[in-house]
């Protein structure tokens, strides 16, 4: 028997013995870098960010030695003098630990749609020690997609507000990929490449995600200098806060992905060309891939991570993605072990003490292919211990449940919750209460962490408050009970309305318990109108229509609350996309029975009144604008034409995804402006389309209209429109309106 598997035996009797979860040794070198003292500091700061001049009524200090087994805890009490003694063991707990007091003892709320931060005065007394802590090592943030999806125009206001939030919600193991490409700019020019060779290799800014994982180059591009330049100046600022809240950052490492030029100056390197990706075609897919058992792999990769350890520091771990949604040429178990045993090589050549971090979607996206055999000869090519996966589709598609807890390596339980940023109540409130804590007691389980890995942020809140919470239970919440208080802390107090309607939320619309489910708004409202789109909800209207009368009733005295504000547009926005599905079916009835007076009535409803409404609606708040999306991404240039690249790769993103509409609307957002000018107008193309078919006896040819709508959807991509970036009406009036005429239309819809 080799020394790794009595290893592995040693190892997986451990997990076997432990209470929860395994501990692993070879984790214990990820720890804070910075000192308590710079913590500490970074917290008080924070806390003034935060709460201003009552932040001095807070006392905070990090002492790491108040955990004797690597898990984050935080001590609070008051004083005499009525102020908050808060001690933690890192940054993170300690930010956790007053969000905690701030929440439930305060009725305060933090969430990227607004804050609720009427604070006490004096601050409520806490009778004895108030000790959170956390059983779990980790707490994982981020997903590679997010940073197109969300984060890709962000400046560094947005990014502190950001890291904030992480601190606050206890996140300690960060993905920090931000300005990666300036420095593979400057190993490509070390290896030979000429300039042209570099530029033609990476994708526009808002689709350099996927071109990082080699599912695309050039399609956006070419990258400006400037871009390199401010997004290194951000990953600089980023990792210092993150350091210095007492996160460990996830940096990139090399997965095999190369410039075409490698072949000019290395013929005889062992790459192999890719299929094309999605729908789009070799012009901007077929990446080249270098073989990890090439030696020029390690050459490569071991070039980079230097480079990114002398830029950025290190803690040693690091995230790459061999064959995420490609599917590996052999599936011989070997070959994977080689392959997954280079790939940390090239790590380890560079830092003995890397951990490699792998998102394990591919087994998910790719089941065909990943069977049990290759599953655990990929894993197990990199010994145990020194690999996280990340189990990224946990709460619908858990993968450490049969794989023997990913054949005793470390994994993390992820919530993904969010396809291409999505627009859209959507939640699974019941799985993820539960299945952390199944995790934890499954058969020798080897969990270290939990984590939130959505493609896209920005999108209910109340989702990652559950989850981010749950990291600092023992057991799961009561659900009815936690969205009580939710709804109390979000609007800063407690209204029988609210908290009834909450609940009809919780269990509804935010409570998907469809097998497998995927959040990926299929709604009829922003896809390309056919005649064979999906209607299906997992919920029943009647509870979101229950709801949105009940935040009526509500609303006069609570608009002054930004928290109140966005919800109620948030709502009335599902609302009227469950309207669209119930005029959309209404237009293919009437078409499919050739009644024109019918087919005039609900697609004039539809085209006329509720799409232009529901434009108006999204126009009256700040989150739903689409006219701060390009702003932020023309901010980003230097000069004029890269103002209009960037407004370019900002348009193609939510709309066609890809030149020709490859990936259409995969992510697609509600947003005044997009509404009005995209959306509507193919419902509108749709509807004139089907009229003039019934009119001429014609037959309806969808392949014809999408020529036709195509022009549209590209027209709105050049159409050099200036939106809105401020809100515009008065959100109470807006909805008011609609409520008056749609309410009665969706009661007669349930009858």
């Amino acid at each position: 028997m080799s020394h790794r598997s009595i290893s592995s035996v040693t190892l997986l009797v451990f997990c076997l013995l432990a209470s929860v979860s395994c501990k692993f040794p070879s984790l214990d070198h990820i720890e804070p870098t910075a000192s308590d003292k710079a913590q500490t500091r970074a917290v008080y700061e924070l806390l003034k960010r935060l709460v201003g001049d009552r932040s001095s009524e807070f006392m905070v200090s990090v002492n790491r030695s108040l955990s004797n087994d690597s898990l984050d805890v935080c001590e609070l009490r008051s004083t005499k003098n009525n102020k908050i003694v808060a001690a933690g063991s890192t940054g993170v707990a300690v930010a956790s630990g007053v969000y905690n007091y701030l929440k439930y003892f305060c009725n305060c709320h933090v969430s990227w749609s607004g804050d609720q931060l009427d604070v006490p005065s004096p601050l409520p007394r806490l009778t004895g020690v108030l000790r959170i802590s956390s059983p779990h090592r980790f707490r994982y943030y981020q997903n590679v997609c997010a940073f197109s999806y969300s984060a890709v125009w962000w400046d560094w206001p947005r990014w502190e507000k950001e890291i904030d939030w992480m601190a606050l919600n206890g996140i300690n193991l960060p993905l920090a990929f931000t300005g990666q490409e300036a420095l593979w700019q400057e190993v490509y020019r070390a290896l030979g490449l000429n300039e042209s060779e570099i530029e033609e290799f990476f994708s526009g800014p808002a689709f350099l995600a996927w071109n990082r994982m080699a599912n695309m180059n050039k399609f956006g591009g070419p990258l400006p200098q400037s871009w390199h330049v401010n997004q290194l100046y951000l990953q600089f600022k980023i990792l210092e806060r993150m350091r210095n809240f007492g996160m460990m950052p996830v940096l990139p490492a090399f997965s095999g992905n190369v410039p075409k030029g490698i072949l000019r100056l290395y013929p005889k390197a062992n790459v192999t060309r890719l299929k094309p990706w999605a729908h789009f075609n070799c012009s901007f897919s077929c990446s080249y891939i270098l073989d990890p058992r090439d030696p020029l792999f390690l050459q490569i990769g071991s070039l980079y991570l230097s480079q990114v350890v002398k830029q950025f520091g290190t803690d040693h771990i690091y995230n790459t993605d061999t064959f995420n949604e490609m599917t590996p040429p052999s599936s011989d178990p070997v070959y994977l072990s080689a392959v997954s045993r280079s790939v940390f090589a090239s790590m380890t050549a560079v830092d003995p003490d890397a951990v490699w971090l792998m998102q394990g979607w591919l087994f998910f996206s790719d089941s065909t292919f990943w069977k049990p055999a290759q599953i655990q000869a990929l894993l197990r090519g990199v010994p145990l211990g020194r690999m996280i996966v990340l189990d990224l589709f946990a709460e619908a598609n858990p993968v450490f449940s049969y794989t023997e807890s990913f054949y005793g390596q470390p994994f993390i339980w992820c919530m993904l919750q969010n396809f291409g940023g999505n627009n859209g109540l959507f939640g699974t409130v019941e799985s993820i209460n539960s299945g952390p804590f199944q995790a934890m007691s499954f058969p020798n389980s080897t969990i270290v962490g939990i984590g939130m890995t959505p493609e896209g942020i920005e999108q209910n809140p109340v989702v990652y408050e559950l989850m981010s919470e749950l990291a600092w239970r023992k057991e799961p919440v009561n659900l009815a009970k936690w969205v009580s208080l939710y709804a109390a802390r979000r609007y800063g107090r407690m209204d029988a309305n609210l908290t009834a309607a909450w609940k009809l939320l919780f269990f509804g619309v935010y409570n998907c318990t469809v097998p497998h489910y995927k959040n990926h708004n299929h709604s009829p409202l922003v896809r390309r109108p056919s005649f064979h789109m999906n209607p299906d909800l997992w919920y029943d209207p009647a509870d979101l229509f229950e709801a949105w009368k009940l935040f009526m009733e509500a609303a006069p005295s609570l608009m002054s609350k930004e928290t109140f504000q966005y919800d109620l547009v948030d709502v009335t926005r599902q609302v009227l996309q469950v309207l669209t599905t119930y005029y959309y079916k209404d237009i293919a009835d009437a078409f499919h029975n050739k009644k024109m007076s019918e087919l005039l009535t609900a697609g004039g409803v539809l085209i006329y009144d509720l799409l232009p409404e529901l434009n108006r609606l999204l126009s009256s708040n700040s989150n739903f604008l689409l006219g701060s999306w390009l702003e932020r991404a023309r901010s980003m240039a230097l000069n004029e034409r890269e103002a209009q690249l960037y407004d370019m790769n900002a348009r193609n993103q939510v709309t066609l995804w890809g030149p020709s509409g490859e990936i259409l609307d995969y992510a697609n957002k509600e947003w005044g402006g997009l509404m009005e000018d995209y959306y509507a107008q193919r419902w509108g193309l749709f509807v004139q389309t089907l009229v003039e078919c019934l009119d001429s006896g014609q037959p309806y040819k969808q392949d014809i209209f999408n020529q036709a709508v195509f022009q549209v959807e590209k027209g709105f991509i050049y159409n050099g429109r200036k939106y809105p970036t401020k809100p515009q009406g008065d959100t109470y009036e807006i909805t008011y309106r609609i409520f008056l005429k749609y309410y009665p239309q969706a009661m007669k819809r349930l009858l």
